[in-house]
C-alpha cells in the first residue's frame, strides 16, 4: 500500500464516511455557502477521496475554505457527509506536518542565553506530540 492509499484509508477511518454512497447529485455543493471560494466543491471532495486523489485535496486551499457549517450534510439524500471528509483531510494535513517533531536532542542547537527555560519546556510539550 503506497503513502496516498494509507492517507486515504486514514481519512475514511477518521471521518466514518463511505464515499461510494454518493450519487453525485450535487445538492451538497448547491447548498454550500463557501462554494464560490472553493477550488474543489463538496461533491468533488467526495469523488476525489473515492478515487484516491488525496494529494491534490491536501494541497488545496479548499479544505480551509469550508466553513464546517454542515449544510452539505443536511442536504445529502444519501447521508454521505462531505464536511466530515473535509475535517478528516484537515487532520491528515496537520498530522503530516507534525512529522517534523521536536525531540530533546534538538534543543541544544536552538538555545541561546536570552531564551527563558519555560519557553523551551513549552516548545517541547507542544512540538513533541
Amino acid at each position: 500500500m503506497n503513502r496516498n492509499e494509507l492517507i486515504r484509508e486514514q481519512v475514511l477511518r477518521s471521518s466514518g464516511v463511505n464515499p461510494r454512497k454518493c450519487m453525485r447529485c450535487g445538492k451538497c455543493s448547491g447548498t454550500c455557502p463557501a462554494y464560490d471560494e472553493m477550488e474543489y466543491h463538496p461533491h468533488q471532495f467526495v469523488y476525489m477521496v473515492e478515487q484516491g486523489d488525496i494529494e491534490a485535496l491536501m494541497r488545496s486551499k479548499s479544505i480551509y475554505q469550508c466553513l464546517s457549517c454542515f449544510a452539505c450534510v443536511d442536504r445529502c439524500p444519501r447521508g454521505v457527509e462531505p464536511a466530515r471528509l473535509v475535517e478528516a483531510l484537515r487532520l491528515a494535513v496537520i498530522r503530516q506536518k507534525g512529522m517534523n517533531r521536536l525531540t530533546p536532542d534538538d534543543i541544544p542547537a536552538l538555545l541561546d542565553d536570552e531564551m527563558p527555560q519555560q519557553a523551551v519546556v513549552s516548545a517541547l510539550r507542544k512540538y513533541a506530540k
